[in-house]
């Protein structure tokens, strides 16, 4: 039995992410902020086979809602194996230039709620020294581009964070993910142009968070092949990559 945290759980992603898990039987604790939507997936979850779908409503942006929330799901759950981090915002980034309250609300919610809520599950993980914390981060979050830096740099204070984590956690039999998405076919990316070979669906992503937590991976990039086109971005110096309209 294994019994899951998810954080965002109405996002596109989470939503697939937890269909699978569903069909395994899995027992989940689904934390968003849209009442009618979160009972609305958590009524799908049950039909596709979850041993239950708790229902937790919480605005991330409330950071006092955060132990309340834990306590709750280690009530409704009983023992926590697992925590996914599936929530986030894509902010506008000219509105974000002008506006030093937006840029911080953005980074707020794509960043420190993250590092604050992993931060109370690690430490109940590192008291019975066993558990998965997964959290998707971005493939923006690698280098600092003008059309997304906000977004990129919320992002990458997560993957550092992660790694961090990473390290102090592997001492106790606690595995972090990061989850690096490229380009992904969800509500939140709508009014781009989705044509190309480098979008994915959220099943295509899902697929690869699952697998990933199951083989206990440390850094996953979805789909496979945008650790080669970050690697390449990575690389071009900065006299260079300051030049570029990306």
């Amino acid at each position: 039995m294994k019994n899951w945290i998810v954080i965002g759980a109405t996002s596109a992603i989470a939503e697939a992410v937890q269909r699978i898990w569903a069909a395994r039987g899995y027992q989940l604790f689904l934390v968003a902020r849209n009442e009618q939507r979160l009972q609305a997936v958590a009524d799908d979850l049950s039909i596709r086979g979850a041993k239950a779908a708790h229902c937790y409503v919480m605005d991330v942006s409330d950071q006092e809602q955060y132990e309340p929330c834990l306590q709750a799901a280690k009530a409704a759950l009983g023992e926590i194996d697992g925590l996914l981090i599936a929530h986030g915002t894509l902010p506008d980034q000219q509105a974000c230039e002008a506006s030093v309250e937006l840029t911080r609300q953005e980074i707020d919610t794509n960043a420190l709620s993250v590092i604050s809520f992993c931060t109370l599950v690690a430490n109940e993980f590192a008291e019975k020294k066993r558990g998965d914390i997964a959290v998707i981060s971005s493939v923006a979050g690698d280098r600092g581009r003008p059309s997304n830096y906000v977004y990129g740099a919320a992002k990458g204070m997560v993957t550092t964070y992660l790694q961090g984590l990473r390290s102090r956690m592997c001492k106790l039999n606690v595995n972090v993910v990061t989850i690096k998405p490229g380009f992904v076919a969800t509500p939140m990316t709508e009014e781009f142009d989705r044509s190309g070979p480098l979008w994915a669906t959220p099943e295509q992503v899902a697929s690869g968070i699952v697998k990933a937590i199951d083989k206990g991976k440390n850094v996953v990039y979805l789909p496979w092949f945008w650790w080669g086109i970050m690697t390449i971005i990575k690389f071009i110096p900065e006299f260079i990559f300051k030049k570029l309209s990306l």
